[in-house]
């Protein structure tokens, strides 16, 4: 049995009908775009986990967070430095206010209200920062789910409608032979193979990408509660001075 040949292939879709080119030409953009967000995605989750394990690891070993405040810029692709950055600068907005409000008569129990205070502001800061930092990881991965979930019934349609046609030619030829009915299922069911072709490196790319976001979802959340932490221990020991 002769297997088909690029050649063969090209020559069947410049033969299919107007309605299956037009489905071949979806899955077609369907498929280039698809493959131009995996490399994109690719190169930009890659670089987001080497940058953000590179400011876990500076972080932990800065002197202060001043001086990891600095270093963080170098890393501009880490969802976690620019999470640091957001906290860092809502850190130093309310330590300031704190200053220029505080007075002599303040009481410990006062001031510590508004350490307190200052804590859960930077808790919203955190928060508002991870919710934005999902949002630019997941972008494009919904095209990844939709060509994935769409394109293998697209497929099917421009093969239903090839078939269609094909049994409509039957039946005006008069003639049920195998010559006459195997050209154009062939043809029809090249769409189906394309939504397949298009849909596979889709659904795979789409379930990697989102691990790798869970993955550092995951991060960020533990960044943000360690971060808390050491800015509450702070406040603890300042007021047990």
């Amino acid at each position: 049995m002769s297997v088909p040949t690029s050649n063969d292939i090209v020559q069947m879709v410049f033969h299919a009908g107007p309605m299956v080119r037009f489905v071949l030409l979806l899955l077609l953009f369907f498929s280039i775009t698809s493959w131009a967000i995996i490399f994109a995605k690719y190169r930009f989750i890659r670089k987001a986990r080497k940058e953000s394990a590179d400011f876990l690891d500076l972080f932990w070993n800065s002197p202060g967070l001043s001086e990891a405040f600095a270093a963080s810029k170098r890393l501009p692709s880490s969802p976690i430095a620019r999470l640091f950055r957001v906290a860092y600068v809502e850190l130093k907005t309310v330590n300031k206010s704190q200053s220029s409000s505080t007075g002599d008569d303040v009481t410990d129990e006062a001031s510590l209200g508004q350490k307190m205070v200052a804590v859960d502001n930077i808790k919203r800061a955190l928060r508002r920062a991870v919710n934005m930092e999902l949002t630019g990881l997941g972008k494009a991965l919904p095209f990844l789910a939709t060509t994935g979930n769409t394109t293998p019934f697209i497929g099917l349609f421009g093969t239903v409608w090839g078939i269609m046609n094909a049994f409509r030619g039957i039946g005006l030829r008069g003639s049920a032979s195998l010559a006459v009915v195997a050209p154009g299922i062939s043809e029809a069911l090249i769409a189906t193979a394309a939504g397949l072709a298009a849909a596979i490196p889709a659904v795979v790319a789409y379930n990697y990408f989102t691990n790798k976001v869970r993955v550092l979802e995951s991060e960020m959340h533990s960044f943000s509660a360690d971060f808390l932490n050491l800015i509450e221990r702070d406040l603890m020991r300042r007021r047990g001075k």
